[in-house]
């Protein structure tokens, strides 16, 4: 956090205005540029020859936050990190990630991330990451984040997963898988603009009796972005799933929603849904009533829809 670059990416993809409190671990440009365990959540780097940390969370810890932000402030960084969460019986805890990449180069920055999630029984875990690209290079900003997640009987998870603009290319992949009684909420938000394109794969398998999941995605393309999104529960056992597509089509974009439910047991309660449209021009007139201009209120309808 050396540099007002530094500052103001950390900010925006994970809230901190200075030191965090609590356990973190902030990495920079391929390096870890400080990090902080607590007497409940254990970071400690790799010991497989792999980029990445691990993270242990001691049984019954309640109402602690653990930062993982990642920065690449140059141009030409490519990396690959493997991070693995360990989450004990009983625990209820806040993970915020996420990435910022501020490129002023002509060459490519790049982070693919694999986060890898294993929680213990009637534990919940909220998973917050926002993804941010920024400078006025011609290289590109790459983000390709993965996550995987297991989870325990009684166990949960809320993953509220945000790009906020700037990133150039994504590829997306989540997979959840419930044991009995577990509870999966996936909530994306994505927004292109420019040329950009967006891909994300998101499935959650329902393995154990009463077990439950939701995925909501809402996004926003501009220009000529393109989008496609392919989310998919899985029913094996006794249990409810829902999925929900909602999408702004803007310009000359292009937006392709593939929801899919697979049911493979006669108790399985399978939803999906999905919606692709443009802004509706009641809505613009009614803000423009207000005295906004119609960029003010096409930017007003957006915010909201994306919140």
């Amino acid at each position: 956090m050396d540099t007002e670059v530094d500052r103001e990416l950390l900010e925006k993809i994970a809230d901190l205005v200075g030191k965090p409190v609590g356990a973190f671990n902030i990495r920079k440009d391929c390096g870890c540029d400080g990090r902080q365990s607590t007497e409940h959540i254990e970071i400690t780097g790799k010991t497989d020859g792999k980029s990445g940390i691990d993270i242990r969370v001691k049984p019954g810890t309640v109402g602690e936050t653990c930062h993982i932000p990642v920065i690449i402030t140059k141009p030409g960084i490519e990396e690959m990190v493997y991070n693995d969460f360990y989450i004990g019986e009983n625990s209820n805890v806040d993970i915020v990630a996420g990435c910022g990449i501020h490129n002023c180069g002509d060459q490519t920055s790049r982070h693919d991330g694999v986060h890898t999630f294993y929680v213990g029984k009637n534990s919940h875990v909220h998973y917050t990451e926002k993804h941010y690209g920024e400078g006025d290079g011609k290289g590109g900003r790459i983000m390709n984040p993965q996550t995987i997640v297991y989870l325990e009987e009684g166990a949960s998870i809320q993953m509220d997963t945000m790009q906020i603009r700037g990133i150039d290319c994504t590829k997306r992949y989540t997979k959840i898988v419930c044991g009995k009684d577990a509870e999966a909420v996936i909530t994306e938000r994505l927004l292109t603009h420019g040329e950009q394109t967006a891909e994300s794969d998101m499935e959650i398998v329902l393995d154990g009796e009463n077990s439950r999941g939701r995925v909501i995605s809402r996004s926003v393309a501009q220009d000529a972005s393109q989008q496609l999104f392919r989310p998919l529960v899985v029913g094996n056992a006794h249990c409810f799933g829902h999925v929900q597509c909602d999408s702004i089509i803007m310009g000359t974009a292009k937006i392709r929603s593939v929801p899919e439910i697979a049911a493979n047991h006669v108790d399985a309660q399978l939803i999906h849904e999905a919606a692709i449209g443009k802004i509706a021009g009641d809505q613009l007139l009614k803000l423009q009533t207000l005295g906004l201009t119609e960029e003010e209120a096409e930017d007003c309808i957006l915010k909201g829809f994306l919140a």
